[in-house]
């Protein structure tokens, strides 16, 4: 190799050389951003932020009267040098009961917000201000709704500070939370913590929880969970313990369901949630193929429809309902919610998919407190024929008449086809289906007897399917079931 060419080789190894430290270089200050980004997204303090809010943070005291007459006898032996203590306790007549709660202001004329559970029952309420050296206020109540567990009062004040709410559909898994409150009886406390997850779900129809790590014990209940820019996103209400103490698990009801909740309370002293007026049931894996025009799990199902809205407005058993209000309906959770939030008598198009095509309806919607579902029903009177019978798909069905009415306590006027008997080792089984359901439904029609059954079943086997859609009535609820057909 010649010096020239030796020079050139080392000046392109150079210059490699430079490229790669270039870019090493250029990685690491971008890594150095990314953690200094992160750690500028974590807050230095919350002191500000608890300074700023706290004054809008109560503590609630309740009062109630409790009679101890005719308390539990034998808690100490006859004889006892301490009979006549525990006697006179016993009978000393009624005595007074306090407890504890948070809550917060949410207006300058003194309403307040918190947890049913804080003041149910409740004879007397007291708000007591951080950081005290005030007398407390009395408290009315305001309005109740026990499905969501909020309490709206009213305190005799004006110029108090408050707090707004925030939306908490915007509240991200991860973000900072702070949580206000009076827990164990020890007076105005501060926890901070992440949202842990979203739309949690405990045992309420209109449930929908952030769950939170903040700390939250007996006595934050009904205190606000704040954001980072001081809006309420949750009221704490909640926790999941095996000791009754903070583990980290703890659930905020979302400020979104909290606003509307506050609003009706405020204007009517009770909820006025719409109401659509059918059954229904979220649409499964193994029930699409049986649906006609539905290619993945989505939307509401219903089961029945009972005299009310959805009658009227033309919704029919056997419908998937998949949008309500121009909303995209995924489950039946997220339909209950956005149908209890529409006005009273608003008129709402809704779309359902039937029979394999999407029809649009108008629905005036109900009152949901007030309103009944009871079915009117009819004496037709059934014949005495013996009913027909068969065996299929694991199953004995027995068409209906006053021996299958009296033998499964079915309502007179029912129709369809009744399950005699089920094969223990069948898909029909394993589905849960048992001696005494009445199968109304078949493939979306309706079946009153054995023929149609089969013809059902005949037409969804000739049209490539492995399961047959059938309606279910047990007990006076109905329920789609996905029903195997082929092996």
């Amino acid at each position: 190799m010649t010096s020239q060419a030796l020079t050139v080789s080392r000046h392109t190894e150079q210059t490699r050389l430079s490229y790669a430290v270039a870019i090493l270089l250029s990685f690491v200050f971008l890594l150095a951003q990314t953690v200094a980004g992160f750690a500028q997204s974590r807050p230095d303090s919350f002191a500000d932020l608890a300074e700023k809010f706290s004054p809008a943070v109560v503590n609630i005291t309740t009062t109630t009267v409790v009679s101890t007459n005719g308390g539990p006898r034998g808690v100490v032996p006859d004889g006892s040098p301490f009979e006549d203590f525990f006697k006179d306790f016993q009978n000393q007549g009624p005595r007074r009961s306090s407890a504890l709660g948070s809550g917060f202001v949410i207006s300058s004329d003194g309403y307040i917000v918190t947890n049913n559970h804080v003041i149910e029952g409740a004879d007397e309420i007291l708000i007591e201000f951080f950081p005290g050296g005030t007398e407390p206020l009395a408290a009315t109540l305001v309005g109740t709704d026990p499905n969501t567990d909020i309490a709206l009062l009213k305190v005799d004040a004006t110029d108090l500070p408050f707090v707004n709410f925030g939306d908490s559909d915007t509240a991200r898994v991860g973000d900072w939370v702070m949580a206000m409150g009076n827990p164990l009886g020890q007076g105005f406390s501060v926890s901070a913590g992440i949202v842990s997850a979203r739309n949690r779900e405990l045992s309420g129809t209109y449930d929908d929880y952030i769950q939170t790590d903040a700390a939250i014990n007996r006595g934050n209940s009904g205190g606000p969970l704040f954001n980072m820019d001081g809006d309420v996103v949750g009221v704490n209400t909640a926790i999941l313990s095996p000791n009754g103490g903070s583990i980290g698990i703890g659930f905020s009801m979302a400020s979104n369901v909290v606003k509307n909740v506050v609003a009706q309370l405020k204007e009517f002293g009770e909820t006025r949630r719409g109401w659509l007026g059918v059954r229904i049931q979220d649409v499964t894996p193994d029930m699409v193929e049986g649906i006609a025009g539905l290619d993945h799990a989505a939307g509401a199902l219903v089961s029945s429809v009972p005299p009310g809205p959805a009658m009227d407005a033309g919704i029919e058993a056997g419908d998937v309902i998949l949008t309500f209000d121009g909303k995209e309906i995924t489950d039946t959770r997220e339909l209950v919610r956005i149908v209890a939030d529409a006005p009273v008598g608003q008129e709402v198009l809704v779309n359902v998919l039937r029979n394999g095509e999407t029809v649009e309806l108008t629905v005036t919607l109900g009152r949901r407190e007030t309103a009944e579902a009871s079915m009117p029903g009819s004496e037709a009177p059934m014949e005495d024929a013996a009913p027909t019978q068969t065996e299929m798909l694991g199953l004995t069905l027995s068409e209906v008449n006053k021996e299958t009415i009296s033998q499964f306590g079915l309502a007179p006027n029912a129709s369809g086809l009744v399950i005699i008997a089920v094969d223990p080792t069948s898909d029909a089984a394993s589905n849960g289906l048992q001696a005494g359901d009445l199968i109304s439904e078949a493939g979306q029609q309706p079946v009153t007897s054995v023929a149609d059954f089969e013809d059902r079943v005949s037409e969804a086997r000739d049209a490539g399917r492995k399961s047959l859609l059938i309606l279910v009535n047990r007990d006076g609820m109905t329920r789609f079931m996905a029903l195997r057909i082929v092996e």
